[in-house]
């Protein structure tokens, strides 16, 4: 009788650890878009950043990135970064230095879904220009793409090929 209330016990504990989650989910996981800045130019520190997101392609009205869990813009000594649910057609960014100067930006347009921008720093503003990237999908979608891809053209020569045998064989 002991060793059943044991089993029994036993069975009850495996079956809570089953039945009740003990992890939290996640549900915020998956791609986002990116945007990386690297800056050249005078040889000065990034000290604080804003990104400016416009609708509008005067920007006429810009309204800071906002901080919402992962999506942000963020700034280290050399370069920026911007992470988001989704981005605005227009931007524009204002960069403070270690020179006590901050400078803003000319409006440039999202360049893909990790954007990479070089900031040109000159004397009274910032020149901000996409780099040539296939930023178009993330990687890990382009890299399905390109095995759906080559699947696509497998099956193309291995049904060419049962055509051609079945013709061969009828004649």
């Amino acid at each position: 009788m002991m060793k059943a209330r044991i089993l029994m016990l036993v069975f009850l504990f495996l079956l809570s650890q089953i039945l009740i989650p003990t992890h939290t989910a996640l549900a915020d996981t998956g791609p986002k878009p990116s945007m990386e800045f690297t800056f050249t130019g005078e040889p000065v520190t990034v000290v604080a950043g804003i990104m400016y997101e416009c609708q509008q392609a005067d920007c006429s009205d810009a309204a800071p990135l906002e901080k919402l869990g992962p999506q942000r813009f963020y700034c280290e000594a050399e370069r920026c970064s911007a992470l988001a649910y989704g981005f605005a057609p227009y931007h524009r960014i204002e960069i403070e230095f270690s020179d006590g100067q901050a400078h803003t930006s000319n409006i440039f347009e999202t360049a893909g879904f990790d954007s990479k921008y070089t900031v040109t720093i000159r004397p009274n503003d910032l020149l901000v220009e996409a780099q040539f990237s296939l930023g178009i999908f993330p990687r890990t979608g382009t890299f399905l793409v390109l095995c759906a891809c080559l699947c696509m053209i497998g099956l193309l020569v291995v049904g060419l090929a049962v055509f051609l045998i079945r013709r061969r064989s009828r004649s």
